[in-house]
């Protein structure tokens, strides 16, 4: 499923989850975010949605300069490498959806929605058309423009499965 729909017990609930990659694009996740703003939405999670866009733009914004923090070398070329390796076999991947970027800037608890989801669409416009040289990855190290396109669309519809549809 490339994303949709599911009703549970708790009514309907956005599934991002990418299982192609085809969905796994930046064009993809542009789509999705600007579907997912256009419904009154709620999270689930510990996080609301203003500081899962910060957080989703900062991880893309730190693809094209560099992460604060990193994980230890031999981390990253190990663990790191399987870890992406089968979230990439898998199409999706999962991680704590309330664990902050190593090293990044805090993001504030509330904050403008429309500018959060503006930073993070512009940091995938960014992203789209970036030449320059990619930033090594805190926790799977260095990755070519193809691999941070599916990590960040993964990483993004791995956090809209706190969201649900209110509307």
């Amino acid at each position: 499923m490339a994303g949709g729909f599911v009703v549970g017990t708790s009514g309907v609930v956005w599934l991002g989850s990418g299982s192609n990659d085809r969905a796994l694009t930046i064009d993809a996740s542009l789509r999705t975010l600007d579907k997912l703003m256009n419904d009154k939405i709620a999270t689930l999670g510990e996080w609301n949605i203003y500081q899962i866009l910060i957080h989703s733009a900062q991880s893309v914004e730190f693809s094209m300069s560099s992460f604060p923090e990193h994980k230890p070398a031999l981390f990253k070329k190990t663990v790191g490498k399987l870890a992406f390796a089968a979230f990439s076999a898998k199409g999706k991947m999962t991680h704590d959806l309330s664990e902050a970027i190593p090293g990044a800037p805090l993001i504030k608890e509330s904050g403008d929605i429309s500018y959060a989801y503006h930073r993070f669409k512009e940091s995938m416009i960014k992203f789209k058309g970036y030449h320059g040289h990619l930033a090594e990855h805190f926790a799977y190290g260095n990755m070519t423009k193809q691999q941070y396109e599916q990590a960040h669309a993964m990483h993004f519809y791995n956090h809209l499965l706190e969201i649900e549809l209110t509307s």
